[in-house]
This record gives C-alpha cells, structure tokens and sequence, in this order.
C-alpha cells in the first residue's frame, strides 16, 4: 500500500522479475476494492465503484523497456474513472506528483475548455480549429497526438494559445515546450513575451515561466522550456539519480518540430550532447518522450513515419496548399533549372589524364598529381563532397547574380553541401556580384553554418537587419527558423529526404507586409535549382543491412560492447562488429603496413584475426577488446588508400536556364496556352467560371475558394499564371485569378489588382460628397 502522511493513496502489486506485469494491475485493483479506510487514517476520497484507493500499481523491478513493454517498468491505473487505461511508467511518482494527480478535477477542466472563449487569443481560424482538435483529442482520453501544419503557418503562435488554455483551465499543471535547439527555444520565448492576451498581458507576465538556463522547475512553475539535448543529458547520463526529473515532473510535453532527426544539423554547435547518426537521435528521442507520464502533442510541417510511430496520425492537417489558397502563405514561381555542362555530363578524366588531388584531414594545404588508371566520372550528386569544381560554382554564381540584386530588398537563403563548399560560393558570388554591378557590401553575402563565428548571433542579424541578405548555409537554417524577407531560395545540393526539401523549401513561403515599399507586399518566392532536386528524390530501399550505421567506428562499437548490460543489446552490437571486422579483412591484406601492424598488436595475422574473432562470444569479445584496448583504434585508422578529394579544373558553361511550369516543363506560352483550353472545356461544367465570365458582382469568397482549388488540382496558380505573362508579354502585370479567366473568356484587358481597387474606389468617392468618418 502507498501512504501519504495518514493518507492512503494506492495498492501495490509486487511480481518476480521473470513474471509479467501488465495483467497484475488487475489484483492491485482488486487490493483496493476490498480496502477498509479506518480512524486512524485520512481518507483519499471516494469509493469509486466500490474502490477504497484511487491508483493501482504494478511492478517486477524490471526497468521499463518499450520493446519489452508487458514485461518490465511500473504499470499503472488511475482507477477513479472507468475509461482510464493501464500504462507502463519508467519510475515512480513522487509524493507531490500523487497529490497533484489526485487534486486535478479533469472532468471540470475539460468543461471549462469547452466553455472558455476565444476571442482574446490571437488566432486566426485554422490555428482555433488545431487547438480544438487537440482540446478534443485530450477529452477522448488520447495521450499522444499530432498536429501536421504547413510551414508558416505559426505552429508556435499555435503552441501558445493552445498551452495558455490548458494551463488556464486546469486541465495541466505544468507544461515541457520542447525543441531541438537553443536557437529555436529562443526564437519562441521571444514570441511568447512579445504576444499579449488577456488583460494585454504575455504568458510570460501570467504564469511562472523556466527558460533552458533553469534545469530544475520550480514547484510554481507552470511552463518550461527545454531541448532534446538537455534533457537527454539530464534523463539518461546523469551523474546523480537524484537529478533525474522525476516522472510526474511534467504532464503535459509539446514538441516544436517533432519531425527531427531526418534533418539533424551536424554542424549545430549549441548542441548540450552529440548524436552519432539519425537512428540514435530518434531513439533517445523517445526515451525523452517515454521518460515522462505526460500526455504528448507533436507540431511539424512534415508528418515522417517515425513521428507518427511516437504520436499517431495527425489529430488536426493544414496544408501548405491550403494556406496559399487561403491567403496565409505565398506561392512559389515555377523553379528556374540552371543546367551547367558539367551538371549536365558528369566531371571525366580519361585513363593516363593528370588528377589533383588533397588528403583533408591529413594535409590539407598540400595537392597530390597522380595517372588515372581507368576513367574516372563523378556524377552532380558527389560534387563538392568528393570533388572540388571551382568552374562549375563559378558559372552558377554569375546566373543568380544575373537575377539577384543584392541591393534590392528581399533575402535569399542559398543551400550547399558543406562547410568548405559554403566558403567557395561565398567567395565566387562576391565576385560575381561585382561583374555584374560594380561593387557589392561585404556583409550583404555572408556563411551562416554551425562552424561560423557566433552562428546564433549570425542567424539574429538575417533576421532583423538589412545586412546580411544572402545566407549561404549547409542546414542551420533549415527547420523552424521564421525570416518572412526571405524570396530567392537557391538549391546547391541533393538531398535525398522529402523532409529535408520541404522543410528547406518553407524558408520562403512566409508573408511578408511592405517588403518592397508602403502596401507592396511580398507576393511569392523564386527557386533556383542548379542541381536538379526534384529528381534527386528517390525511393528508399527496404533492404537493411547489419550495420546500419556503416561510418560508426570501431573504437564506439567496443565501447558500447563494454558500456551494455542488457544481454540482447550486446548481440545486437557484437552482430555489428563482426560484420564490420570481415568488411575490413581486404583492408587488413592490402598492405604490408596493415599486416604488419595486425600481427603487431593481434599476434595474429588478418586472416586468422578475423577467424579468431568470429568464434567468441559477446563476452568474449568485450574481453578481448579490454585487454587489446588499442586495436580497435587500429582498425579505425586502416585504409586502402587515402580519402582524397579531386580537384577538378575543366571548363563549365551554361547549357540553359529552364522555368518548369508543373510537371511536364511547359514555356510559359504552352503554359498560357494550356490555361486558355482548360478555362474553354470547363466553362460550363465549373459554375465558378461562369459566375466570374458573366457576373463577377455575384462572386462570393467561397466560389472563388472553389475555383482556386479547381484551378490549382489542373496545375494553374495565380503566381505562375504573372510569372508566365511577364515571360511571354514582357508585361508585369499583378493581376488576380479572376483577371486571368476574364481575359481569356471575354477579352477585358487585363489590368493590376490594385489599379482595378483604385479605380472603383475613384468612382465611388466621386458618386456623392462623403462625411470624414465615413
């Protein structure tokens, strides 16, 4: 039994460690329905159909596994209502988490959820119906949901209204807000200062709020933020248990970009712990998640399978599509392909040519020459990684400084492959931005990656001020950061993740008021795609092999063979290292030095080292290993050759610049021609068309929404239609949807949104004398 003070609270069922426990909550429930409350103690309350104590509990000492869910942690059930479910917990509550549980009416908050108004929040419609649908989702007793909101759509603004009512209501008592990196934390906090609700106070001013520099809540606090990293910290190496928060710390976590893990920034340099690879950030990820009995809300703007695995299905999707044809984000121009001859070919150097080369990490200010012995060909998706092309970039910076004024206002966001590529094109478009205009600011172009200085401060300034208005970035600027000036978008790498391009690509589709002077707004974003992404998207394989982190070394895999207790974890490593020990034995045999240091250090030659290592057992191995500790750096540093990266001096050119209007790559004459001819077949069969043609007073928002979406599913948006007249008619002229489809079904000129306002405004004030007010 569980007492607080002379409060008796809950039963528990203690079981072997070999017995599960899942089903045992049962007799703990059983404990509590016969239980008799006496004099000498104070009663919890109740009964609740018949039971004496309000939670049951059930346990083997098993520390909690998910893989293993049945069969190990504390199961646990709030017995008070008869629809609340058993559920494995990592740890115990702690007292005060008890009467905290058993203090909250949920059945009065969720009452005053349903009846609290919302007109003080600041909120437009989609964001209301997102909180509600998690509102809902919490009543229906969900405990993990997801909310799918296109980029720019203000998933924090979201966050905020939707943690304020819930905190407001009582519903919770605490609230994590967490993300994946200080930037973004920072980025919200400001957000949450600066956002007034009722009384024209920020939540900030209305509750307790902790920021990440406070690791410990204080028992007041009523919402605070943290990081993935932090946490992890915190949860899973900590050097005192007793600094572990506690599992009722929080009962409520939303995760800002829930998608992470298929964009982690490599490079992020305010990270608190360092991820080997995706797979092991999603896993502590969850452990995070896991760790705590809270119910949980993912936010993101690209739903991924592993955020659905965490979180369910989406309770609540607004699409980017949606958003343009509502209004709330900008579309994009049709993407201008820069197709270069080296793009287009492939870098060659034929048998016998001269190659150049450089060691990075070894000596990297000094080129190699060798003969290629055979052709040797390196395809657009391993520029920059394993070939320096200074012409191929060169060539690309002089196109964007050929369509980018960096004078102008606006910013653009440039996308590469890596640190040293970034310092390439940086150099190459300031020079390219001289031809083309004379002279160019120094900071107007500038690297913001996470191995520049003081990146956070870099990413500031993008932001607010006017300079720099060129970022060349590898991924620091990918997820969750919010510079609606941003409308060039320039594509110098491959990525292979739906998740990443999308992501990259919403850095654009922010609303942006008086961008280009007083009422002239940003009406939509261009892309500049030198590496032909769209067709870089490929399929992932469903073949998986045994190693699955293949550039994971030898030196951590012997170390979590040493690290693991759980017997099922160690063969899954000791799997991987043989896998990786055959992998290496023709590197071993290459050459007389690996030899020589094999035999050295193993006592063994490479053939029968491999041999020998292959007939122990895991034990055996991280024996082994102990008492060799030098051979697995050893086998670290073993290579066929030198990790060389060429350096390529063949010419490159433009071969063509290409607008692709959908999927088939239409001209914008095609493209015109095309919209003329589905506005003909369907002018009978779309009543929208019609009412527009014939009686455009008659048009109503929701027939014009109609239309939109009807003109959008055939490949026609109102950008591309401006971008593709401006192209064809070398006019540029800002006229709506409802011009274009006037112009083709009755020939009325086409003339300027803002001209056609003016002029009707024109007339009406001429009509009659107006009052001041009115």
């Amino acid at each position: 039994m569980l007492v607080i003070g002379l409060t008796p609270v809950g039963t528990v069922e203690a079981k072997r460690a070999n017995e599960d426990v899942c089903g045992k909550v049962g007799q703990a429930a059983r404990y509590s329905h016969g239980f008799q409350v006496d004099s000498t103690m104070v009663s919890p309350g109740g009964p609740w159909d018949k039971h004496a104590l309000p939670l049951c509990f059930s346990t083997n000492g098993r520390p909690y596994l998910r893989q293993l869910e049945t069969k190990s942690g504390i199961w646990f059930r709030d017995i008070r209502k008869a629809t609340n479910l058993a559920r494995a917990l990592e740890g115990w509550y702690t007292p005060d988490g008890v009467e905290a549980l058993l203090r909250a009416d949920f059945v009065a908050a969720e009452a005053k959820l349903a009846s609290e108004p919302t007109e003080y929040l600041p909120l437009r419609d989609y964001q209301l119906n997102a909180v509600r649908a998690v509102e809902d989702a919490i009543a229906s007793d969900r405990r993990s949901m997801l909310v799918a909101m296109a980029t720019g759509t203000g998933k924090t603004v979201t966050c905020l209204g939707l943690i304020y009512r819930l905190l407001k209501s009582g519903r919770f008592r605490r609230v994590l807000f967490l993300v994946d990196r200080t930037s973004l934390e920072q980025q919200a906090f400001e957000k949450f200062e600066a956002i007034k609700l009722e009384g024209l106070r920020a939540i900030t001013e209305i509750y307790d709020v902790k920021r990440l520099g406070d690791l410990v809540p204080d028992p007041d606090t009523r919402l605070h933020f943290g990081t993935v990293q932090g946490l992890v910290q915190r949860i899973l190496y900590a050097d005192d248990s007793a600094k572990v928060p506690p599992v009722d710390a929080y009962d409520c976590v939303i995760v800002d970009e829930c998608h992470r893990g298929y964009t982690i920034d490599r490079e992020l340099s305010d990270a608190e712990l360092s991820f080997r690879d995706e797979a092991d950030y999603i896993s502590k990820y969850r452990r995070v998640l896991d760790h705590f009995d809270a119910v949980k809300v993912g936010l993101t703007a690209t739903p991924a399978q592993h955020t659905e695995e965490i979180f369910g299905a989406p309770v609540y999707q607004y699409s980017y599509r949606q958003a343009v044809i509502d209004g709330w984000l900008v579309d994009h121009e049709p993407p201008l392909q820069i197709v270069t001859k080296l793009a287009k070919n492939g870098i060659e150097w034929k048998p016998g040519e001269v190659i150049e080369y450089i060691v990075p990490r070894r000596d990297p200010a000094e080129i190699h020459q060798e003969a290629a012995p055979d052709t040797v060909n390196i395809e657009i998706d391993e520029f920059h990684r394993k070939v320096i092309t200074e012409n191929y970039n060169r060539v690309v910076c002089e196109v964007l400084a050929a369509h980018i004024d960096p004078t102008l206002p606006g910013k653009t966001i440039i996308f590469c492959v890596n640190d040293v590529h970034a310092d390439l094109v940086v150099s190459l478009l300031k020079k390219a931005f001289v031809a083309q205009y004379g002279e160019v600011e120094d900071d107007a172009v500038m690297k913001i990656t996470g191995k520049a200085d003081k990146p956070l401060k870099l990413i500031k300034r993008f932001q607010n001020e006017r300079l720099p208005n060129i970022a060349v970035t590898v991924d620091l600027i990918t997820t969750g950061i919010d510079v609606p000036a941003v409308t060039n978008l320039v594509f110098l790498r491959r990525v292979r993740s739906r998740i990443l391009y999308e992501q990259m690509l919403g850095r654009g589709t922010r609303l942006c008021e008086n961008l280009f002077g007083p009422k002239d707004d940003k009406s939509a974003f261009r892309v500049f795609d030198a590496v032909n992404l769209y067709a870089a998207l490929l399929p992932h394989s469903d073949m998986r092999p045994v190693v699955a982190r293949p550039r994971l070394q030898f030196v951590e895999i012997a170390a979590e063979l040493h690290a693991l207790t759980d017997f099922g974890a160690r063969e899954e490593v000791h799997d991987q290292l043989l896998a990786k020990q055959r992998a290496k034995r023709r590197v071993l045999e290459s050459n007389e030095v690996n030899a020589e240091g094999c035999l050295k250090l193993t006592g063994m030659a490479p053939g029968d080292f491999i041999t020998h290592m292959a007939a122990l057992n895991p034990d055996e191995t991280r024996d082994w290993f102990a008492a060799h500790p030098k051979v697995p750096e050893f086998l670290d540093l073993a290579r066929l050759e030198p990790n060389r990266v060429l350096i390529s001096s063949h010419p490159d050119e433009v071969v063509r610049l290409d607008r692709g209007y959908g999927d088939s790559g239409q001209k914008p004459g095609d493209y015109l021609e095309s919209f003329r001819a589905f506005v003909a077949a369907n002018r009978d069969t779309i009543a929208a068309l019609k009412v527009v043609a014939q009686r455009p007073r008659d048009v109503t928002r929701q027939s014009l929404k109609e239309l939109k979406v009807a003109l959008q599913e055939a490949g026609f948006t109102e950008t591309h239609l401006q971008t593709a007249w401006r192209e064809t008619r070398n006019e540029d002229i800002a006229a709506t949807i409802i011009g274009y489809v006037r112009h083709v079904m009755t020939g009325e000129m086409l003339r300027p949104y803002k001209e056609r306002v003016a002029a009707a405004m024109k007339t009406i004030l001429a009509a009659r004398p107006w009052t001041p007010p009115q």
